[in-house]
Order: structure tokens, then sequence, then C-alpha cells
């Protein structure tokens, strides 16, 4: 998918609701969010480079601190992984109850086909499920 339309996207989604104005909303949602926000803080603070380089010495440091505030970022990637999933699966089952069909959910995702848009969707909710029976 384009950088283009990612930007339009964004821009229909956030003419939606102004940030102020959202209220406590989905909790995965609310949560991705918020981890987003601190992953990208922390990576702001250690100044990484566009080739995943130290550029600078930044909040990170060196030594124990920097060990430690790795460590509690990268914690923080499978929560946000499962949260992206069951907002995922909550974004594709209210574009099925809106009438989108699976080739209209594929074309907006980049998949080639609506089996591609249909399987990919039927094994993320095994995925959570299985997250949820604690078998992941």
């Amino acid at each position: 998918m384009s950088s283009d339309v990612r930007d339009a996207a964004r821009r229909r989604l956030s003419a939606l609701t102004a940030p102020a104005d959202m209220p406590d909303g989905d909790a995965a949602a609310v949560r991705l969010a918020e981890d987003s926000a601190l992953i990208g803080r922390f990576l702001a603070a250690v100044g990484t480079g566009a080739d995943g380089e130290d550029v600078a010495d930044g909040a990170g440091g060196s030594g124990r601190a920097a060990v430690e505030d790795n460590g509690a970022a990268l914690s923080l990637l499978e929560g946000m992984r499962a949260a992206l999933d069951e907002v995922e699966a909550q974004v594709v089952m209210e574009a099925r109850r809106r009438g989108l069909d699976w080739r209209q959910i594929a074309r907006h995702r980049g998949l080639n086909s609506s089996q591609a848009a249909s399987q990919r969707h039927q094994r993320l909710v095994t995925r959570l499920e299985e997250i949820r029976q604690g078998v992941r």
C-alpha cells in the first residue's frame, strides 16, 4: 500500500473525531495507542537512525539503564501485537457488518484476492482465540 493511500486514510479517520473528544474507546485500541506512543518516544530519545543504528547517546545511555530501557520497549511489543490483532479483527468485522465484501476488504488491505482477505481474517480470529485460551 502506498504512503499516499495511508496518508489519505489517516486524514479521513482523523477527521472523524478529534483526539481530545475521543471517549475511552475500545481497550485494545487505547492500549495500542499508548504503548505505540511510549515506544515512539523511546526511539526518538535514543535517536535511532533509518538504518537502525544509534546516532546519539540519547535517553538510553549505556550500561544497565540502556539494557533495561530496551528491555522495557521490547516487552511491550507482544502485547501490542495482540492488541493490533484484536483491533484488526474488530475493524474487519465492522466492515463486514457495513456491507463490504471480502474483495473490497482485500483491496483496502493490499491483498490480491477475497480469498486471501478471508483466510487472513480466519487465521487472526483463530490466533486471538488461542491467546484467550492460553494456548499461545
